[in-house]
């Protein structure tokens, strides 16, 4: 696997932990925290409109 630089996890309410890493390539990877070697993976900027549409609210009706 490539050398993911991973970020601190981000916690919700409860044991809902995330976290966000990168790769030299220019690869973003998401995962549930301790479960980093099964990593959902695209492009930086593929992370970056998710981040965004999210922020947008475009996903609030999953909540």
């Amino acid at each position: 696997m490539a050398d993911i630089i991973w970020e601190e996890p981000f916690c919700a309410e409860g044991a809902n932990c995330f976290r966000i890493g990168t790769d030299p390539d220019g690869n973003a990877y998401i995962a549930v925290a301790g479960q980093e070697d099964h990593p959902l993976t695209d492009t930086r900027e593929a992370l970056r409109n998710l981040i965004l549409e999210i922020k947008a609210g475009r996903a609030d009706h999953l909540l």
